[in-house]
Parts: structure tokens; sequence; C-alpha cells
């Protein structure tokens, strides 16, 4: 058994070093573009929250369920199908995401219950959950080796870029285009074909190896010479996703509650602001070490949400949109260096889990603050839920202050020191 498993691992070994030489760079470019147009997908019905809400009657309570069944559904689907990429290879895996996106844009193109909004939002959790471990190990494996910092912001920001063009689309297509509540689906149908496509012809990053079915169990797991990283990166990821599944839920009400208006452009415009400013900050973070990036942007982050709490109680609408744009761009540097820690030495087959590990974390962080909230929607005001979000900015960003280091010197940390004799012994052993 022992030798069949190290012939395996041989060969494993050959045929990567065999693809190492194939022009890998060449799926980078589609890996990105694939899982932009995942989020894109998930973003685009954003701006519909309040055409749903207006024209057929749904609830605060229905969206925020949607957007929880949405989370829930991408948690179960990394739990059980997070590492099968490596095994199977990453592009069935980006292609069959891209189907599941697809099979979800479907469902919305006829909603007029809030039964088929969640069930089309279920189907695009189940495609985001296949993407945020596939593609983004795609990503990672296809990356140029400079700059550094390029694989961790294209796997971790890109999905935000996605959202956030997503929804600003969205918009624009339901205020201004024909069909304002198909056409949208009807053209990311259209791009997540062409993804696929493309991603169909790019070359392979991961050799196929055994053990898919043994994969489906689930099991989250990372390297252990970076496994000390996880409480900090995880105070980062839970709090900054729980943020954006709060704009997600509750900014629908509040643009309607604020700006009395229900433009589904503003909406995707506010909802961007946040998204797009993430990406946009994120390049910042390979100017720090990992560990003072997520200081710095923790730090910036609670100064934005500081101001979104505040904006929110008095009605001041300059200070929603700067401390959402500050807020954005703090978590993108926050984020992407949480990931770059968490990245560092990473050996192919490491990396689908890691990133399981990371977005398990990570929707977690949107599903139960959102599932919270929507529950306690009824009972207090959005300012005084706002403050909640703020209490847990607070907090994460004192465990990242304290806690936070680099890898580097964390892996230093974990090796044990060599054992040194007294040198009398030494000179004895020598001298026999």
């Amino acid at each position: 058994m022992m030798q069949e498993t190290a012939s395996a691992h041989v060969a494993s070994n050959t045929t990567i070093e065999a693809q190492r030489r194939v022009p890998l760079r060449s799926a980078f470019i589609p890996a990105v573009v694939g899982l932009l147009a995942v989020f894109a997908t998930v973003g685009a019905t954003i701006p519909l929250f309040n055409i749903y809400r207006a024209e057929e009657g749904f609830t605060t309570a229905d969206i925020s369920l949607s957007v929880v069944t949405y989370s829930a559904a991408t948690l179960l689907t990394l739990l059980t199908f997070g590492r099968l990429s490596h095994h199977v290879g990453r592009k069935p895996i980006a292609i069959a995401s891209l189907l599941v996106l697809l099979a979800g844009a479907l469902v919305l193109l006829d909603v007029h219950h809030p039964g088929v909004l969640i069930a089309g939002r279920t189907l695009m959790g189940l495609g985001a959950g296949l993407a945020s471990s596939g593609l983004t190990a795609f990503i990672v494996d296809s990356a140029p080796p400079r700059p550094a910092w390029l694989a961790s912001v294209a796997s971790s920001q890109t999905v935000m870029l996605g959202l956030a063009i997503g929804a600003v689309a969205s918009g624009a297509l339901v205020e201004f285009a024909p069909w304002p509540r198909d056409l949208i689906f009807v053209v990311l149908i259209a791009v997540l074909l062409l993804s696929a496509a493309w991603i169909w012809a790019s070359p392979e990053t991961a050799a196929r190896t055994s053990g898919a079915l043994r994969s489906l169990r689930p099991r989250v797991s990372v390297p252990v010479r970076v496994r000390h990283l996880v409480p900090v990166a995880a105070a980062v990821i839970l709090a900054t996703w729980a943020v954006g599944s709060f704009y997600q839920a509750f900014v629908p009400t509040l643009i309607e509650g604020q700006l009395h208006t229900r433009s589904p452009l503003v909406l995707g415009l506010v909802f961007a602001s946040y998204m797009a400013s993430s990406a946009l900050g994120a390049p910042l973070s390979g100017r720090f070490s990992p560990a003072l990036a997520q200081r710095l942007g923790m730090a910036g982050f609670l100064v934005g949400i500081a101001g979104l709490v505040t904006a929110i109680s008095t009605a001041a609408l300059a200070l929603f949109v700067a401390s959402t744009i500050v807020a954005g761009a703090s978590q993108g540097v926050a984020i992407s260096a949480a990931t770059r820690g968490l990245l560092y030495g990473s050996a192919l087959e490491h990396r689908a889990p890691i990133f399981s590990a990371i977005y398990l974390l990570s929707y977690a962080g949107a599903t139960i603050p959102a599932l919270v909230a929507g529950q306690l929607a009824g009972i207090f005001s959005l300012s005084e839920i706002s403050l909640g979000y703020g209490v847990l900015a607070l907090v994460s960003t004192a465990i990242t202050v304290l806690a936070a280091r680099d890898p580097v010197a964390a892996e230093r940390g974990a090796q044990p020191r060599p054992r040194t004799e007294p040198r009398s012994r030494r000179a004895r052993g020598q001298s026999s």
C-alpha cells in the first residue's frame, strides 16, 4: 500500500513538473475572468431586491433570508467539494461552477415569489462555493511570479470586483434598458458560457490524483506551518464579510429610507463603492508585511465602520459614502494580507483546501450575523443593528492588532531549536 502511494506521488509530481513547462500563465486570465463572471452573477441580484420589494411585495426578512440561504449553500459546498479540484483538476470544477451559476441565472429570469428568489440564490451559492475553492486555486496556480502580491490579490479581490461589476451593470440595465428584470441575466448567461469555453481551452494546472471520493468527507485543514495564523485571519475575514452581508441585506432599505429612492442604479453604485474600493485597496497590502498590512487594514476598517454607524444614525449621506469607501479599501488591504499569509510557501495540493478554509470563514461571517440581524430587524432599528456590526469590527480589530504575525516568523517559531551538547561532552566524543 505504501509503495502504491509513493508511486502515485512520484507520478503526480512528474506530471506536475511536466505541466510547469506548459505556459500556465495562459490560464491566469481565463481563471480571473471566470471568477469575475461568477461573482458578477451573484452581485447582479442585489439592485433587483428593491424591485422585488416594490412589485412583488417581498419583505426585508425575505431578502435577508435569500442572502442567508446563498451563504449557507456556499458553506455546504465548500465543506464537501472544497478539496475536489486537487483530485479531478481545476478545470472541471471551474467549468462546473460556471454552469451551476448559469442554472441559478435561469431560475431568476422569472421571480414572482420569495421561494423562487431563494431557489435561484441557493444555486448561485452552490456555484460560488465551487468557484471559491477551484477557481481561486486555479488563479494562484497560474499567476505570474511577479509582482509577488498578484496571486493573493487576484484570488481574494476578484470576488469583490465581480460583485461590484455585477451590481452596477445590473442597476444600469434595470434602470435604462428594456426587460429590466431579465436582460442582466440573459447577458450573464452568455458571459458564463463564454467563460466556460475559455477555461476549457486553457491548460490544466493540477494533475489528477486518487482519493476524489474520500475528499468529499467534510474536513477543514491548512498546512501546519501557517496554522497559527488562522485566528487572526479569521478575525479579519469574519468581520469584513459580515459587513458585506449587511450591505446586501439592509442597504436596499437604507437607500430607500435615506435617499427616498428605489433606483436600482443608485443601489448598485452604493454596494459597488464598498466592493470595488476593496479591490482597489488590496494592492497596497503588498507594500507591507502581512502582519503590518492586516493591522493597518483593520484599523482603517474600524474607522470606516465607525463613520458608517454614525452616518446611519444621523442620516448623513456624504459621511455614509465616504465611510463606505474607507471601510472597503481597508478591508481589501486586510483580506489580501491575510490570504498572502495563509498561502505562504503553499504546495499545489494545499491551495484548494486553504481557499476552502478561507471562504468557509468568509461565508460563516456573511451568514451568521445576517441570520441574527434578519431576526432582529423587526425588533431593533437599522441604526441599532449597525451598531452591532460596529462592535464586531472593534473586537476583530483588537484581535488583529494584538496577535497578527508574519508567516516567516511563525514558521521559524514552529521549528524546534537544534539541541546542542555541552562543549566538554563534544570534546570527549571527538577524543574517543
